[in-house]
């Protein structure tokens, strides 16, 4: 009887071997690419304006592709180019003015592009699942590059309830920068040095993908922002005179 028991043991555990693979496997499957959607996914910025409020803009139509495992958050990579050219304070002038070669220089540097290093997972919350990391990486803005880290949550991970119900993760992320470690440092005693980041961002899995972000890096037209003067013409580092503020 010993025998016929360790027999049907042995069998028992033979016949649940595939199964057991084919967890495996599957566990080890490869995090799947998604790519950015450039309508849902936004970053909004925040300084201040000589202390009196906090100025908003927002930058829309970034690029970049994902990859993602929700089970393994520490394989996943990130890479996204933003087009400064789409700033947008809320008025023209504030926009120009931004976009001029003594602050963001949206001439010589249309692009922000941030690529991640790190993902590093936080503990979860209470009851819910840790959903959240923190991601760091390099952020290059303004032809300087710099480290940059976020905290980021994840929102939803599922189908999309609309047509084409394509599976979709959403992202919330909060950063802060200091403006002068990019070399951003005009008008010091009017605009704050530390801008504030958030970021919210859609998904999309094997979607997206087909529009490298270099095709938001072709240079501004000339026309595009108001003239810079010396500034444009002398690429040497000396400090530049600052435009005036936007009259209100």
């Amino acid at each position: 009887m010993p025998l016929i028991r360790r027999c049907a043991a042995l069998t028992a555990a033979l016949a649940a071997l595939p199964f057991a693979l084919a967890s495996a496997v599957a566990s080890a499957a490869p995090p799947q690419r998604y790519g950015l959607d450039p309508v849902h996914t936004r970053v909004m910025f925040a300084v201040s304006h000589a202390g009196f409020s906090q100025a908003l803009g927002t930058v829309s139509g970034a690029r970049g592709s994902l990859l993602f495992d929700r089970d393994d958050w520490r394989s996943a990579k990130l890479e996204v180019s933003l087009p400064l050219t789409r700033l947008d304070l809320g008025d023209a002038k504030w926009n120009a003015a931004t976009l001029a070669a003594n602050l963001l220089d949206g001439k010589r540097h249309p692009l922000a592009r941030f690529v991640s290093e790190t993902v590093e997972p936080l503990p979860a919350e209470g009851e819910h699942r840790a959903d959240r990391a923190r991601v760091c990486g390099a952020l290059s803005l303004h032809g300087v590059t710099r480290p940059l880290c976020m905290e980021v949550r994840l929102n939803a991970y599922k189908r999309h309830p609309l047509p084409p119900f394509r599976h979709t993760a959403g992202f919330s992320a909060t950063a802060r920068l200091s403006r002068a470690a990019f070399g951003i440092d005009a008008w010091k005693s009017v605009i704050g040095d530390e801008v504030e980041l958030r970021i919210e961002a859609e998904a999309v899995r094997n979607q997206h993908l087909d529009n490298s972000p270099a095709d938001d890096s072709e240079p501004m037209a000339d026309d595009a922002l108001p003239a810079a003067g010396d500034e444009t013409a002398d690429p040497s580092p000396r400090p530049a005179t600052p435009e005036p503020e936007p009259r209100r």
